[in-house]
């Protein structure tokens, strides 16, 4: 298949050198989250001691998902081990492990009612395994309290280790999910602590340990980056077998995260949607303010193919 070139974007797409923007677009405002649904997730986030990805990276969607019963559950508490220049999350030395965490969040998915769930984390980096102990016991918990509900994680890079991976892929979620988030020069500005290697492997590796495995990824646009360079990204996950793939746009979350260097205009995610099929994604979610949990549910019961209790 050819590359896809220049002539096949919009009008002034991506240009050279791009202008760093004075505020942020219209397509990008969202409404202050609020309503009945939303404030019951919130009281059952704090009764149950748990994070949500959607408070702690301050997510723009999360008065959508919450206001729709959705979450996506933090664990390994909410203090990170790395210091990513884009994520809001709390940089620093994390607690000790909470091993009651997985029946918790298993308690509060039942009492949602939810049909799919969402485990994410913190990097642990001082841990032996990264952390993927919890997330194994997490995924238990959840299909021995909610049988059917789908379950998809959303890891760390475990420092490219395929020991710690096997214990996350043994559990058998039905969706595996690390996110590459930016390109490979732009990697040590971004995200100094990982590696662009590591994140290839994760998955990789995901589908070596399991060849039925649903994987997925993201990426983030506005960070300086060219067009040549998302798509040469997207290159790389289908060469390893990424299955979704999810596109959205950076927001700084303070003034102490890095600025955005570029808004991306409707038009032109629907250009990278169209190529990602082209390349042979599975699924593609590219949009302003999509964010790796977004229309999580209906992959899972398009794509998933774990066997179900």
């Amino acid at each position: 298949m050819a590359s896809p070139t220049r002539e096949s974007l919009p009008v002034e797409a991506m240009p050279d050198t791009p202008v760093r923007p004075a505020r942020r677009p219209e397509w990008l405002k969202v409404r202050a989250p609020q309503g009945e649904t939303y404030e019951f997730v919130l009281r059952l986030m704090r009764s149950k001691r748990l994070h949500t990805v959607c408070e702690e990276a301050r997510c723009p969607n999360i008065g959508e998902c919450w206001g729709h019963g959705t979450a996506t559950f933090m664990i390994l508490g909410d203090v990170c081990t790395r210091s990513c220049r884009f994520c809001a999350v709390r940089t620093g030395r994390p607690l000790s492990i909470d091993w009651d965490e997985p029946n918790r969040v298993a308690e509060a998915v039942r009492a949602m009612g939810l049909s799919h769930v969402v485990i994410t984390s913190v990097n642990r980096d001082e841990l032996p395994d990264g952390g993927a102990t919890l997330f194994a016991m997490t995924i238990r918990r959840i299909r021995e309290r909610v049988p059917g509900c789908t379950v998809e994680v959303l890891t760390p890079d475990f420092k490219g280790s395929i020991e710690a991976l096997r214990i996350v892929i043994e559990a058998r979620p039905d969706i595996f999910n690390h996110n590459v988030e930016t390109v490979p020069r732009l990697f040590k500005k971004v995200q100094p602590q990982d590696r662009y290697e590591w994140a290839m492997a994760t998955l990789s590796n995901a589908k070596k340990l399991w060849p039925e495995c649903v994987t997925k990824s993201g990426i983030m646009v506005g960070l300086g980056e060219t067009w040549e360079e998302i798509i040469e990204v997207m290159k790389d996950l289908r060469a390893v077998g990424v299955d979704i793939l999810t596109i959205g746009q950076y927001l700084q979350p303070s003034r102490n995260h890095l600025p955005v260097e570029r808004f991306y205009r409707p038009e032109e995610f629907e250009a990278l949607k169209r190529i990602g099929y082209e390349l042979g994604f599975r699924w593609v979610e590219s949009g302003p303010l999509v964010r790796s949990s977004y229309r999580a549910e209906a992959q899972a019961r398009a794509l998933s193919r774990v066997p179900r209790p």
